[in-house]
């Protein structure tokens, strides 16, 4: 059975795990558009949590398609698409995903195709980051 979220191993350490994979989603022309701090926010709030940032990605030309029609943009409440990178206490960094896969057969077929390309696209980004 496939699961709702998805979880890989990042060959990297928690920090060059952010810096790679911001690095990967500009080449591949998305934006990341904002980046929380989870460890910081539980922090000021007098919580100590390991390192876990939630970074929200945009394709522009993927979100245009869907917010340029009036009758799509009840969709753009999954938008953008979040990736979780963060620590566990075995030492190692993990990314973290909705799977999309699972929701897409849900919509209409143009929506359908939207999300599958841009989920496509960003498990290319993810895969430069995990173990194999």
């Amino acid at each position: 059975m496939e699961e709702f979220f998805l979880e890989k191993k990042s060959k990297f350490s928690f920090n060059k795990t952010i810096t790679e994979f911001t690095n990967i989603v500009q080449e591949g022309g998305w934006k990341v558009v904002y980046v929380h701090d989870l460890q910081e926010t539980m922090a000021r709030n007098n919580k100590e949590v390991l390192p876990v940032k939630v970074l929200e990605l945009c394709s522009p030309s993927h979100a245009y398609s869907i917010l340029g029609k009036d009758e799509w943009r009840t969709f753009s409440s999954m938008m953008p698409c979040r990736i979780s990178i963060y620590e566990k206490s075995d030492g190692n960094t993990y990314v973290s995903q909705m799977n999309i896969s699972m929701f897409a057969p849900l919509m209409e077929k143009e929506i359908q195709g939207i999300m599958n390309i841009s989920y496509a696209e960003v498990q290319n980004f993810v895969s430069r980051i995990i173990e194999n």
